[in-house]
């Protein structure tokens, strides 16, 4: 006999009501599980501190959503603190490379700058002497940058000189563009100076005028520094393309000098470059004021002469005499034994004596026992 069912329902469960979860505020994680779209709550963002560094403090208080307007062409978005934001052009944002720091303080710099302008005056009346035929130069940029910028930068083909300032360390540049250096060696074989195509490769005696011209070049820049340090220019070879190039670590701080040189109708940049360890040496003369700082060269200290005692017994003629007297040519003429010629009196007051034929000092006519006398009042000037 089958078993009734038992007929007793079970009384379905009763849900209990949610709890609503407590507003955590601004900038606190989103809980597990919680709906994004339920109601009478903002959708959580997916980056709660990107959301809480652009968003408005009002718009963060009241949970609305954020608002991201895009900032314009060639702009950006610039968050500041406070939870402000401003528009900023992107031409306003600078590449800096933390990797490569300069070596010089700017007051360095601007020293540094202030001496080779004086070189650059300097060097070009010797290049214009030295071609016979005015050499423009003017100092454009002094900066520093890395190695490996100098030598990316630099055309191809073209003049690279190396050469070392003895007795200080490492290797500089001089980069000569192939026209300009054309030019010069056109020169210097006494053409027009009239600016040449680069067509063809140097020959040999044409490398070898260069490099004289370069020399002198160099020479200059190590006279200029005498004062600190005596200093000696040599030439170490030339290449004609940067990329092969490696005379230093690609890190290096090179100090560029560049220059916009003319010669007749050419015009083109010479660069000169020194790595940074080459010029810390010559830093401290930059300080020296007075003399060296108003003429553009360190104060050179000279020692006071020796008189050499192989001149003591050699005669030099002394003489004394007046000027300002005039006569014509027939008074000349006129002239016979026991005439008296009158003189000025204020010229008994201006003698000049001079030392084997040479104006040294003035002085005044006097008496000293029974011989006439000049006592020396001043240095002679012309």
């Amino acid at each position: 006999m089958d078993e009734e069912p038992d007929q007793t329902a079970t009384p379905p469960e009763t849900p209990e009501p949610e709890t609503p979860a407590p507003d955590a505020g601004p900038g606190s994680d989103p809980v597990p599980g919680d709906d994004p779209g339920a109601a009478g709550g903002a959708a959580p963002s997916p980056d709660p501190i990107a959301a809480a560094s652009v968003a408005p403090a009002s718009a963060q208080a009241s949970g609305s959503p954020v608002d991201m307007e895009p900032a314009g062409e060639n702009q950006f978005w610039l968050h500041r603190s406070g939870l402000a934001r401003v528009r900023r052009p992107v031409d306003s944002v600078q590449n800096l490379d933390f990797r490569s720091p300069t070596s010089f303080s700017p007051a360095v710099l601007r020293r540094m700058r202030q001496r080779h302008e004086e070189f650059v005056r300097a060097l070009s009346a010797r290049l214009s002497l030295y071609l016979r035929m005015e050499f423009t130069l003017q100092l454009g940029k002094v900066t520093t940058v890395p190695y490996r910028n100098v030598t990316s930068e630099l055309p191809d083909p073209t003049h690279i000189t190396l050469f070392r300032i003895e007795p200080l360390p490492g290797i500089s540049l001089v980069n000569v563009p192939p026209r300009l250096a054309m030019t010069i060696v056109d020169r210097l074989l006494g053409g027009p100076a009239q600016a040449l195509t680069t067509d063809h490769t140097p020959s040999e005696i044409e490398l070898a005028l260069l490099n004289q011209a370069v020399q002198v070049v160099i020479s200059e820049w190590a006279s200029f520094w005498t004062g600190a340090q005596e200093l000696k220019a040599v030439i170490l070879g030339y290449e004609n393309n940067g990329r092969f190039l490696r005379t230093c670590p690609h890190d290096t701080v090179m100090l560029v000098l560049s220059l916009d040189a003319r010669l007749g109708d050419c015009e083109e940049p010479v660069q000169i470059a020194f790595p940074h360890y080459t010029l810390e040496p010559l830093v401290p003369a930059l300080g020296q004021s007075n003399e060296g700082a108003q003429s553009g060269r360190p104060a050179v200290k000279t020692d006071k002469l020796a008189w050499n005692q192989r001149f003591a017994d050699v005669p030099v003629s002394v003489t004394a005499e007046w000027e300002g007297l005039e006569l014509t040519a027939r008074e000349i003429g006129d002239l016979k034994i026991g005439d008296i010629v009158p003189l000025d009196a204020t010229c008994v007051e201006e003698v000049k004596v001079r030392l084997a034929n040479m104006s040294r000092f003035k002085g005044r006519l006097g008496a000293a026992g029974d011989q006439l006398a000049v006592e020396l009042t001043a240095p002679w000037k012309p």
